[in-house]
């Protein structure tokens, strides 16, 4: 991996990496908008300050919007979000294989 890419991976996952980015970004997979309620409901845990800092990151970063309806992803938050959908198949396996060593 080059130089460049390094840094863009860095960069992402940099963005990621903070408290529940991926969690809001998760909550909206399915497409469908929500308002700041349900999506603070969808996350679970998450007050309403530091939902309001992840939208903002997330709305600069341009992987989320506000609709009419609510907040959804735009494209390139679904892009992200597909290629992140091998991890739910992933964290399965690995949640079984975690239960069979206690």
């Amino acid at each position: 991996m080059s130089t460049k890419e390094n840094a863009a991976v860095s960069q992402l996952l940099e963005l990621l990496e903070a408290r529940y980015a991926i969690r809001v970004l998760w909550a909206l997979r399915d497409g469908h908008p929500q308002t700041f309620r349900l999506l603070q409901d969808s996350v679970g845990g998450i007050t309403p300050n530091t939902l309001n800092t992840r939208i903002k990151e997330l709305r600069e970063a341009g992987l989320l919007h506000h609709a009419g309806e609510g907040y959804c992803v735009t494209v390139s938050g679904s892009d992200l979000l597909k290629r992140l959908g091998d991890l739910q198949a992933f964290s399965v396996k690995w949640v079984a294989s975690q239960a069979k060593k206690k």
